[in-house]
């Protein structure tokens, strides 16, 4: 397996404390922006390859889809994903549904003026992500 590199957009996460969503917004390599990107989860918490998500794609003029459904509803019946976490998640998705419709929080603030700042070192993945 070959080493991955993320090339093509930058990502700026937006993650509220204590929240069950992160908000990502995805720019080109030019700086024009992408897509909105919402993941319902339970409040930050990295492990050695990530987190599990339930996703929102908002496209820049607003209109969005849900994406890996049928995994939460997997999880769901399960037992990973508990009724009380099932109830937040289903509170985050309201909250931002509402933040959405009214330009709120995240969705407020043109971000399009965003951008890493070039000192910053690339970040690199564990030796084990692709393995573990």
């Amino acid at each position: 397996m070959c080493p991955w590199i993320w090339r093509d957009t930058t990502r700026l996460i937006l993650s509220p404390p204590d929240s069950y969503f992160t908000v990502s917004l995805f720019f080109y390599g030019d700086g024009s922006r992408w897509i909105w990107y919402v993941d319902f989860e339970r409040p930050y918490r990295r492990t050695s390859i990530g987190y599990d998500t339930l996703d929102l794609i908002i496209d820049s003029d607003g209109t969005h889809r849900w994406k890996d459904e049928d995994e939460y509803k997997q999880g769901r019946r399960l037992g990973i994903i508990t009724d009380d976490d099932h109830k937040k998640v289903s509170q985050a998705q309201e909250e931002v549904i509402g933040l959405l419709a009214c330009r709120e929080g995240p969705f407020r603030d043109d971000w399009s003026t965003w951008r890493r700042d070039p000192r910053w070192p690339c970040p690199v993945l564990p030796s084990d992500a692709l393995t573990s």
